[in-house]
């Protein structure tokens, strides 16, 4: 038998009304949208299930709802004994796998994702950073072009490195346009530019990173009762103080999300279960490799479907 991983989306997959099905008809998950509410001091849950979806589209209130809705999912698989080996999670989604690894409480990591989506609106203002998709182009190709372009004093950084070509590039909204143009000359297929809020994963987050490392030093953070494969590094992590470290990195590094499947194929893993809102790593991971099973749950009826699978009826 081949390894399990717990797979959890980032921002960017929330909808409004995620989550509402498992809160229906799971105590514990009910208890989970409760608690998210009581820590931030706010319902969280009623912007959740009845939006508006541009309130719900907010950094600082999109982190903590994918975590609460992904948590709450979790228990319906929790309950029925299905159990990872490995956990990671794009970008936010890393904070939720720590949460399933046990490295972080559940309500200090909704604290500290609200706060880390506060700082990463407050980094840059509104409308001068941003983000676009580089389809089919090469990540080395791709780097000596933002470096290039940052070297001529218009920042870009890769992002997301998130399957074979597809690639998430991120910086000042000059640098983005200069960066896709030359790599539109350099034989990238197509670049998107993104819906974004801010330049994620750039250099242009250190200042949200400074701040918030007084937040990961108000919560506790444990070691990982199983290893979390780190979006910084593509490794497995579990020491508390590593975690505390690479959490901070992330808000200014590139997501190695395909290297972090790699990684945790080459682990042993041939089942990936997403869980949260979405099929968006579902879908990546397929790109990555194709003979691998992956489920999505994102709703009551889809965990039903995986426990009856995991189960054999």
């Amino acid at each position: 038998m081949g390894k399990i991983a717990f797979v959890f989306p980032g921002q960017g997959s929330q909808t409004v009304g995620m989550g509402k099905s498992v809160v229906e008809q799971n105590a514990q998950s009910k208890v989970v949208f409760e608690s998210a509410d009581q820590r931030l001091g706010y319902s969280l849950s009623n912007i959740i299930f009845n939006g508006p979806s541009d309130e719900l589209t907010l950094t600082s209130n999109a982190q903590p709802a994918l975590l609460t809705t992904s948590i709450a999912i979790l228990k319906c698989l929790e309950e029925a004994g299905i159990q990872p080996d490995y956990t990671a999670g794009h970008s936010l989604g890393e904070y939720t796998a720590l949460v399933a690894a046990g490295a972080i409480g559940f309500e200090d990591a909704v604290y500290a994702v609200h706060k880390r989506g506060e700082y990463m609106e407050e980094a840059v203002p509104n409308g001068e950073g941003t983000m676009a998709a580089v389809l089919g182009m090469d990540r080395n190709l791709l780097l000596k072009v933002t470096d290039e372009i940052t070297a001529n004093g218009n920042s870009v950084q890769l992002a997301n490195l998130n399957c074979p070509g597809q690639i998430v590039i991120s910086g000042t909204v000059k640098g983005v346009e200069l960066a896709s143009d030359l790599a539109k000359e350099q034989g990238a297929k197509r670049v998107l530019p993104l819906q974004v809020s801010g330049p994620f994963h750039s250099e242009l987050m250190k200042p949200a990173a400074q701040k918030f490392v007084k937040v990961l030093d108000e919560i506790t953070v444990n070691n990982a009762k199983l290893p979390v494969i780190a979006n910084v590094t593509a490794s497995p992590m579990s020491d508390a103080q590593d975690i505390k470290e690479k959490l901070i990195e992330q808000l200014y590094s590139p997501v190695l999300w395909e290297d972090s499947v790699e990684k945790m194929l080459e682990l042993g893993v041939d089942t990936f279960i997403e869980i949260g809102p979405g099929k968006v790593l579902s879908g990546l991971i397929k790109k990555i490799n194709r003979n691998v099973s992956t489920y999505s749950v994102q709703d009551f009826e889809t965990c039903q479907q995986v426990i009856d699978n995991f189960h054999g009826n």
